[in-house]
């Protein structure tokens, strides 16, 4: 019977010193439990300037942007470019074969030239001498005109040549040509030749909500990063805001972004808007956790120890908040606290922490 008693006694010491090794040392010959200590980082508070975002989409709509028809209809006899290639101010583009548009041309400056004589002999019987048009006064000179038919003729030749120049078609500015859609021998119509595109400057629409119109201006920076390709992002400016609320509750703004190279018109992209605010207590995004469903922050104190303090998030960006303590609960918050900014994810109120080196 003693041999029964004093086995499950050693059981039971052995499993208790199994279970006994975490979180204790040993003092004076017994094992005593430590206390955890959880390591943070800490920032001093104090008032800086904060950048506002506001963030939407958009689509870039090159500054400069015209689709070119031939104004006068017929088969193409030329064309001078490719897709792609930039071209400059008055670069010839294509042309369109018209021969019997320069026959009117040539027959309209012969009529031009009968007036002409025409008008010169009647002058003559008038007693003014051959040629001169500055001696007879105005009415001499216009019933001169009207007899000889000059007049007519003049207008006739202008018509005939701006009809031969609708078969030559030009850059008007300067651009990248884009979207060809005739080739050699095609008949143009009314349908454009091609598109040209000025990608040197290029717009970008976006919309806001009615409830973030007070935070736009113009002149505000915005950064413009295509979803396409994140390293073609660059900076511009707002140029325009529509002073309307559409039907969505939205309002549209435009920006302008200028010497970027890779950007194509009709791109989709990120705009972030930029504003800066200052005087303001700034952390970072990670300062700030969930307690009770509330926004907090943990300060660190002399003692070693977090305490949690209730704050109000008054505006974010992508990786900081401008925040307030909240005053409803009671909540204190002052430049030169010292607010735990990482390590801080399983902390409570009180918990002992010790700072990363």
């Amino acid at each position: 019977m003693k041999t029964s008693s004093i086995f499950p006694l050693g059981i039971l010491l052995l499993l208790t010193g199994c279970f006994s090794s975490g979180n204790k040392t040993e003092k004076e010959g017994r094992l005593t439990p430590t206390e955890a200590y959880n390591e943070v980082e800490v920032i001093t508070l104090a008032r800086t300037d904060f950048h506002r975002q506001l963030l939407s989409n958009g689509k870039l709509v090159a500054a400069s942007r015209a689709s070119l028809a031939f104004s006068s209809a017929g088969p193409i006899a030329g064309i001078c470019v490719k897709n792609g290639q930039w071209v400059s101010k008055g670069t010839l583009l294509a042309t369109v074969s018209r021969p019997d548009l320069e026959l009117e041309v040539k027959e309209a400056e012969g009529a031009l030239e009968k007036a002409r004589m025409e008008m010169y002999d009647y002058l003559v019987g008038q007693g003014y001498p051959a040629r001169d048009t500055l001696s007879p006064p105005e009415d001499i000179l216009s019933a001169a005109r009207m007899r000889s038919g000059y007049t007519s003729a003049l207008n006739a030749l202008a018509r005939a040549r701006m009809n031969l120049k609708g078969t030559v078609l030009k850059a008007p500015f300067g651009g990248r040509v884009a979207d060809i859609r005739l080739h050699s021998h095609d008949l143009s119509g009314s349908e454009p030749f091609c598109t040209l595109v000025d990608d040197s400057s290029f717009d970008v629409d976006f919309t806001v909500l009615e409830s973030e119109y007070a935070f736009l201006s113009k002149g505000l920076p915005v950064v413009v990063t295509p979803f396409a390709d994140a390293s073609l992002s660059c900076k511009g400016t707002v140029t325009d805001i529509n002073p309307l609320v559409d039907k969505n509750g939205q309002v549209l703004v435009r920006a302008s972004v200028k010497g970027v190279k890779g950007l194509l018109d009709g791109m989709n992209v990120k705009v972030t808007v930029e504003r800066l605010i200052p005087g303001q207590l700034v952390v970072p995004r990670s300062a700030v956790v969930i307690r009770d469903n509330r926004d907090v922050l943990f300060t660190y104190t002399d003692d070693g120890k977090a305490h949690w303090t209730y704050v109000n998030i008054l505006y974010s960006n992508g990786d900081s908040h401008v925040i307030a303590p909240n005053r409803d609960r009671g909540a204190q918050l002052s430049e030169g606290d010292r607010v735990i900014i990482s390590g801080n994810l399983n902390l409570a109120d009180g918990s002992s922490v010790t700072l990363k080196k």
